[in-house]
């Protein structure tokens, strides 16, 4: 079994992903990257991580389908032998009244964004039990703290991600698994892309640091999780959100 590091990490091809992806395979980590909608910019991204050196590869999955869940991690553990970090990192956003989502869009929006999570980490569980080791990041948001108006189904969705991080903590513990979330504030992403300019511009302004945030940012506080700096952090929601949101 090789002594390298391994991570797997959803929703690879882009935005956060993608940077953590970057970090950890500058990191000296092998780096496994999932996507869906955008196979072409994931083998741009792990040709770019072999060109420097980095173990990686990508695999096609849609997180809110379990059979294509555990064939992928199958597949992960077969190709790297052993996986020491799960960051879920995949995940859909929209803006809509309340009154207008469909039972379809609503069940997409927890389908990618929390169901997505439950089927990564029960995946992977059995090897990382096993070993007795093991790191698992999900991705939330501000909104899943706070919420958000127009948004109400990604609020509840990612409410849904930190409250089965802090069980799941709790539950792996004895494990030696650590279980933790990141909830960024507003990041310059292809996600935020729907806002308007001005929009962007007005949240920038409401934020105590007076700017937006960076996915290098979000993928540092990603990385320290999974570092040795992390090891005794479990069941926490850290929040790179420039203030945005206070306690």
């Amino acid at each position: 079994m090789s002594e390298q590091k391994t991570v797997l990490i959803t929703g690879g091809s882009r935005g956060i992903g993608a940077e953590t992806a970057r970090l950890f395979g500058e990191n000296g980590w092998a780096v496994g990257i999932t996507c869906r909608r955008s196979p072409e910019r994931g083998k741009a991204l792990v040709q770019e991580l072999t060109a420097a050196g980095v173990r990686a590869k990508l695999y096609s999955c849609d997180v809110a389908d379990r059979a294509q869940v555990d064939r992928m991690v199958e597949e992960f553990l077969r190709d790297f032998g052993q996986l020491d970090a799960l960051v879920c990192s995949a995940g859909i956003a929209r803006q809509e009244l309340f009154t207008d989502i469909t039972q379809e869009s609503w069940r997409e929006m927890m389908g990618v964004n929390l169901d997505g999570v439950f089927h990564c980490c029960q995946a992977v569980l059995p090897h990382m039990i096993h070993r007795k080791a093991g790191r698992i990041i999900t991705l939330s948001s501000m909104w899943g703290q706070v919420g958000a108006s127009c948004e109400v189904a990604y609020s509840a969705a990612k409410a849904g991600v930190i409250g089965l991080t802090r069980g799941l903590a709790k539950e792996l513990g004895p494990s030696g698994i650590t279980v933790n979330c990141v909830a960024p504030g507003v990041i310059a992403t292809e996600m935020n892309q729907n806002l308007s300019p001005e929009s962007m511009q007005s949240l920038a302004e409401e934020t105590p640091l007076e700017r937006l945030g960076t996915p290098r940012e979000v993928a540092q506080t990603i990385w320290f999780l999974a570092s040795e700096g992390g090891s005794f952090f479990t069941g926490q929601v850290l929040a790179p959100n420039g203030g945005y949101i206070i306690g």
